[in-house]
């Protein structure tokens, strides 16, 4: 069985999904909200878990035969930035113990895009250096300490660390209105923001792939490197969703960096399959009978 944490939300449904596609017994954790979405259905073993509880974390080792760990549970800050490092490193801790206590095979964790926040090359490529610079959010800001922690906590113990920089991801569960990403409200409203022009856009990346590629990485018999970028791979323009929406916007704008994926492509063979008409067809159809 593998375990996905936060396996109820929108990327760890998606990756649940994708390995249970190929053949894998999967066990979902989820906090808060226990909404088993349609696609999971009778598919997964659900388990209500808070991750920082240490001992109900490693109760579910006596419950599950668990081979593989993927590590998506994660909060949202409130007023109090100390209150979210210590739930979030508290989550990540208890995950870590739970990998060496169980013997894992592998421990699959998320980053983001953002730690490569300051590079001014296009795309961005996992060997480039981490820089130091003023991070745009604390979730970020978490992300990207969660890389050298993961990987220390695991040297010499068998359990093989991959750290997954995953990218701009919208699709089916997704906050119709997120704030890292307009394309949900482009969408779902058809009716653009003031300030959203053709040309801007950079990183995207449909849910169902991101969550295709995060199992292909969890599963491959053999990785060559223990850090991987996780999206589609190519820049995309708000100017093709709205042209698949029969909408205009405004020219203008400005495209943004965005992440290679030759590495995860190379060890997979993960190519996405949804480009933007597939994608936004793909969407609506879920969002008629689906709050989010």
């Amino acid at each position: 069985m593998i375990l996905v944490t936060g396996g109820l939300g929108m990327i760890g449904a998606h990756t649940a999904r994708a390995l249970l596609d190929l053949g894998h017994g999967v066990v979902v954790t989820g906090h808060r909200r226990l909404d088993v979405p349609s696609f999971l259905a009778g598919r997964v073993a659900v388990e209500q878990l808070d991750v920082t509880d240490r001992d109900a974390f490693l109760a579910l080792g006596s419950r599950h035969d668990i081979s593989d760990i993927v590590h998506l549970a994660g909060s949202i800050p409130g007023e109090d930035p100390v209150d979210f490092f210590r739930t979030d490193l508290t989550g990540l801790v208890n995950a870590l113990d739970a990998a060496r206590a169980w013997g894992v095979r592998r421990f699959a964790v998320a980053s983001s895009l953002g730690v490569y926040v300051g590079r001014p090359e296009i795309p961005w490529t996992e060997d480039l250096s981490l820089p130091t610079a003023a991070l745009p959010h604390l979730i970020i800001a978490f992300k990207k300490a969660v890389e050298p922690l993961t990987t220390h906590s695991l040297a010499g113990s068998g359990v093989e660390p991959v750290v997954l920089r995953i990218g701009t991801i919208w699709g089916p569960l997704v906050d119709p209105a997120s704030p890292f990403c307009p394309i949900p409200s482009l969408v779902n409203s058809a009716s653009p923001a003031p300030d959203l022009h053709a040309g801007d856009g950079g990183d995207v990346c449909y849910a169902p792939d991101a969550g295709r590629a995060i199992a292909l990485l969890t599963t491959a018999p053999k990785l060559n490197h223990d850090t991987y970028n996780v999206s589609s791979g190519r820049p995309f323009t708000y100017g093709e969703f709205a042209a698949a929406l029969g909408i205009d916007l405004p020219p203008g704008g400005a495209n943004g960096p965005y992440l290679d994926i030759s590495r995860l492509t190379a060890d997979t063979g993960f190519k996405p399959r949804f480009d933007v008409p597939a994608s936004v067809a793909d969407y609506r159809k879920w969002r008629e009978t689906n709050p989010r």
